[in-house]
């Protein structure tokens, strides 16, 4: 694929990403015997590794393509906290996280034996409103200096207030794009575009028995929700995209699927990025498409670079 972006162009460009941001951690190790207390495996652990996940791994990913990334965010006072400003901080990505004192900071640990996910733990709890009412005087202040606007819904409450966020973005002739969760999307009323899977979709307006049926409900919502359009990615069937002016689909890239892990993350990252830099929503689409393809052949939440992606 040929570069239709230019690369100064793209690292001037800057992404505001606003969600629930987490700490993904894996612990490694071998399995060589049953516990004589459960049927379970002993995993021996010997190799532990942390990772930027959930929003502040969109926010990573808006910054391995070389755009700029401000991550805004609410974060407890503890351990994970800290390590996942300092993996931030390390990776380049502008930070502005709340601190809410009662809050864990969300942390998903995967016990990996035999190359295999054996568990998943996770460790969260709802943020503080007050805290919450600080991250909207925080959009509001850096919201002039971006160039397109990203929310990341994992539905672990950091999002209260994203329909004003909406609003004031939209006002401000911002990109808006938004990686749902749930299935009421009256909350993502007057986005640019919302991004979900199959699975994600068919929550909102129900399984669909042939093409015709989801372009006809895809439509429907879109208009509903008074947005210019609605991605739909499909694993490996590409993605679809509906806007004001019909659908067009892409199909998959993937040569090797190793790993989905982080893939809607890429693509939406791949996508505000695109965005930011100037481009449409049909150009950015298949653009995105290939990122998806290339991430999916990683092991575990991770990016795409400039030089994979047009190189």
């Amino acid at each position: 694929m040929s570069s239709i972006v230019d690369r100064k162009k793209l690292a001037s460009s800057r992404v505001l990403v606003v969600g629930d941001a987490m700490l993904d951690r894996y612990w490694f190790g071998a399995v060589e015997r049953i516990s004589p207390e459960a049927p379970v495996p002993v995993v021996r652990v010997n190799r532990e590794e942390e990772r930027l996940g959930g929003a502040a791994n969109v926010a990573l990913n808006v910054k391995t393509l070389s755009a700029q990334a401000t991550l805004l965010t609410v974060v407890g006072n503890d351990e994970p906290a800290r390590k996942l400003r300092a993996l931030l901080e390390q990776q380049g990505v502008t930070t502005l996280l709340g601190e809410d004192p009662q809050l864990y900071t969300i942390v998903k640990l995967r016990v990996i034996g035999r190359s295999q996910q054996l568990i998943r733990i996770d460790f969260e709890n709802q943020p503080d409103h007050e805290v919450l009412a600080g991250m909207l005087s925080d959009f509001e202040r850096v919201l002039p200096e971006q160039g397109a606007v990203l929310f990341s819904d994992y539905g672990k409450g950091g999002l209260e207030h994203i329909p004003r966020m909406i609003e004031l973005a939209r006002a401000a002739k911002k990109p808006v794009l938004i990686d749902p969760k749930g299935h009421d999307y009256s909350r993502y009323a007057g986005a640019t575009v919302v991004t979900p899977n199959r699975a994600e979709l068919a929550q909102v307006i129900g399984p669909w028995s042939s093409e015709a049926q989801l372009h006809e409900r895809a439509q429907n919502l879109r208009r509903e929700l008074k947005l210019d359009a609605l991605l739909l990615t499909r694993s490996e069937e590409g993605m679809s995209l509906f806007d004001g002016a019909g659908h067009v689909q892409v199909p998959a890239q993937a040569r090797e699927v190793f790993d989905v892990t982080g893939a809607g993350d890429t693509v939406i990252a791949t996508l505000a990025a695109m965005l930011a830099a100037g481009l449409s929503l049909r150009e950015a689409m298949p653009i995105a498409n290939r990122a998806g393809g290339i991430v999916v052949g990683k092991f575990g939440t991770a990016g795409v670079t400039y030089e994979e992606l047009f190189g």
